[in-house]
């Protein structure tokens, strides 16, 4: 977790203050979004569907602010150091986060053309999935407030198992096809649902490895030798 320091010129201190706000709003807006999208499919409410897709618009119009304060800040302030670090990480979280919200949206329009359809399989497999999905964007957000890089590598190291539901759903979901070309159309949307989940995950990934950036100056991206040596990661304390 970092440990942040002010500045001689306190308006900057309450600029810093306004993105971090503004960034906190905008991740709990989207893990809304992605919560209402999910219990759309799992649950077949068309209610959350709806209000999942409203929300969209709401997502982007804070990433337009997002976007505009940024360009001020490193106008005005020309940041160094960490709080460079900050401005720019924010503007890379912002954008995979609205990323996430036209996700979220995409799952919810799909769950309203699978509420006509009587499914003869279950969706535990999917629910599972969309479990996984929203606890690691959750942890990945208090990571973005909190300065936490622990947090963010949870997530980081927790995408592997996302990606493995994933690959189990599209083999399951291809084996239903297979057997009966009447699920070839629910089917199809679900794949589509987990795809989108599934990129959900890897958008949080990107998060994650923003906050690592952000505090602690490290790029873990395409960091073999983190994921077969945890010894080598960001925060690690051992022999």
């Amino acid at each position: 977790m970092t440990e942040m320091t002010g500045h001689t010129v306190k308006s900057y201190d309450q600029e810093l203050r306004r993105l971090s706000a503004l960034i906190a709003d905008m991740g709990g807006m989207v893990e809304n979004q992605v919560a209402l999208a999910c219990r759309a499919v799992i649950d077949k409410d068309s209610d959350s569907a709806s209000r999942a897709m409203e929300d969209d618009p709401k997502v982007d119009a804070v990433e337009r602010e997002v976007e505009q304060f940024v360009m001020r800040l490193l106008a005005l302030r020309q940041p160094v150091a960490q709080d460079l670090r900050q401005i720019v990480a924010s503007l890379k979280i912002t954008g995979d986060l609205e990323r996430i919200g036209d996700y979220a949206a995409n799952v919810a329009k799909r769950s309203l053309v699978l509420d006509q359809y009587n499914l003869p399989y279950t969706l535990t497999g999917l629910a599972h999935m969309s479990r996984l999905v929203q606890e690691g964007l959750k942890l990945v957000i208090d990571a973005v407030g909190e300065g936490d890089t622990d947090k963010a590598m949870q997530v980081w190291r927790s995408d592997e198992v996302i990606d493995e539901i994933y690959n189990a759903l599209f083999r399951e979901l291809i084996t239903y096809m297979m057997e009966d070309p009447r699920n070839i159309t629910p089917c199809t949307h679900l794949l589509f649902i987990a795809k989108n989940l599934e990129r959900i995950g890897d958008h949080a990934t990107n998060i994650a490895e923003d906050v690592i950036f952000w505090v602690q100056g490290a790029d873990v991206r395409h960091n073999a030798s983190t994921e077969e040596h945890p010894e080598h990661a960001p925060g690690h304390v051992g022999p």
